[in-house]
């Protein structure tokens, strides 16, 4: 009587498992988890690393501390239906950080004016018996790009690779330095300055992307100098060479 009663409960309990399983099924099927929101566009979230190009050798930067994250919507409208051609208009963010060698940064100088900018070694500034911690300098720009983009699967552009060529306008919105060092006296201190450095004001450039859907990687190539002439460190004329890869969140 006691080993009926095991089964009777035993194949109960398997019928309710059996149950619950064929009903989590029909939910799934009915509100499917995963792949692309059904959103027109695309929402880019780029990781990439800055570098200037054309700069004095005093004007070093460390590769891993300068730093890129872009936000980019980009709406697309079709060229010809079936050729795989879209044009792609957008906006968004650009922040960027530089992080200078040898415990460097940037500071106003007042022999060319209020705009204008030079490198210096933080402990000329602050003092020589201190502990530097964080040192990093950012430009943020507010970004309109367009771009031209090829879908290999002329038949839906959601899925397959696809190549772009395109440009960009930026406007500077915020730049500051962001600094923090320990003194002799062991008090902590985080400075942070907003001024305008002498950066150009407006930046312009042109990209590519190549890739998939929800991936790809990018170069940017900035056609403009950060600086405005006789403002910058060392009156340098660099412009930007950006690279890194992007996920689309939608």
């Amino acid at each position: 009587m006691k080993k009926i009663t095991l089964i009777l409960i035993s194949c109960m309990m398997s019928m309710q498992l059996l149950a619950q399983e064929e009903e989590v099924s029909k939910e799934r099927a009915r509100t499917p988890i995963g792949g692309r929101p059904n959103i027109k566009g695309d929402l880019f979230l780029d990781f990439g690393f800055n570098t200037l190009n054309n700069r004095p050798e005093d004007l070093s930067t460390r590769f891993i501390g300068s730093r890129i994250i872009n936000l980019y919507y980009h709406f697309p409208i079709n060229l010809k239906e079936g050729s795989g051609f879209t044009l792609n208009p957008g906006f968004g963010f650009g922040l960027e950080k530089y992080a200078f060698g040898d415990d460097s940064n940037l500071f106003n100088n007042p022999a060319v004016g209020t705009n204008s900018s030079q490198l210096l070694p933080i402990t000329e500034v602050f003092g020589e018996d201190i502990e530097i911690g964080a040192n990093t300098f950012a430009a943020n720009y507010f970004d309109i790009p367009i771009e031209v983009r090829y879908h290999v699967n002329k038949r839906d552009y959601d899925k397959g690779v696809r190549v772009a060529l395109g440009g960009k306008v930026g406007f500077l919105y915020d730049a500051h330095s962001k600094i923090g060092y320990t003194n002799e006296a062991g008090l902590e201190r985080k400075i942070k300055d907003k001024q305008g450095y002498g950066l150009t004001p407006i930046r312009y450039g042109v990209y590519t992307r190549i890739g998939f859907p929800g991936f790809n990687a990018w170069m940017y190539y900035g056609l403009n100098k950060v600086f405005q002439s006789n403002r910058g460190p060392f009156n340098t004329e660099a412009n930007q060479i950006n690279f890194g890869v992007s996920v689309a969140l939608f």
